[in-house]
């Protein structure tokens, strides 16, 4: 008697799309906004929402702003080879945490790609109320942000998946 074929469970490698997909829109946006405008212009799009050309030398918010880009390029690299790494390990399930991790390695290499061409990241999405604006961000930027978010989700689903096992039926 022959065992039964089991399927195999997802390859989260196959997800390194969404990464490559990420970069490529991060960078053909930032050419375009970088054809488009000069430093510190700003096209209005719709109430609240500008399109503006903005250079940051540091982390989030422009924090860090005297640090080398080596500094980003390299810890860029490190995190991008540690999702490598964890993908490669786990390649099979935990599907939301690997799509937590293509979403952040995009936008990790998206960012880094402009310190090692530019030497700054180029920023252009900025939301505004009155004279209150929210830091200007990018297309991989969005990506880190959604990584992140989907790395907390998946820390919940966790969570109440634990509770639920614990509690007595």
């Amino acid at each position: 008697m022959s065992e039964p074929q089991v399927k195999p469970a997802f390859d989260n490698l196959r997800l390194l799309w969404i990464s490559a997909f990420v970069i490529a829109v991060d960078q053909i946006s930032k050419y375009f906004v970088g054809e488009a405008l000069v430093l510190y212009d700003s096209i209005p799009v719709i109430e609240h929402f500008n399109l503006v050309r903005l250079h940051n030398t540091g982390a989030a918010f422009s924090m860090m702003n005297q640090a080398p880009a080596a500094m980003f390029i390299l810890l860029s690299a490190a995190v991008s080879i540690g999702i490598l790494w964890w993908l490669r390990v786990n390649r099979h399930g935990q599907v939301l945490n690997a799509l937590a991790f293509v979403f952040v390695l995009g936008g990790a290499l998206g960012n880094a790609i402009d310190r090692a061409t530019r030497g700054y990241v180029l920023d252009f999405i900025q939301f505004f109320v009155g004279d209150w604006h929210f830091a200007a961000f990018n297309v991989a930027d969005m990506a880190i942000t959604l990584g992140a978010g989907l790395m907390i989700l998946d820390l919940l689903v966790q969570a109440l998946s634990r509770t639920k096992a614990d509690k007595p039926t």
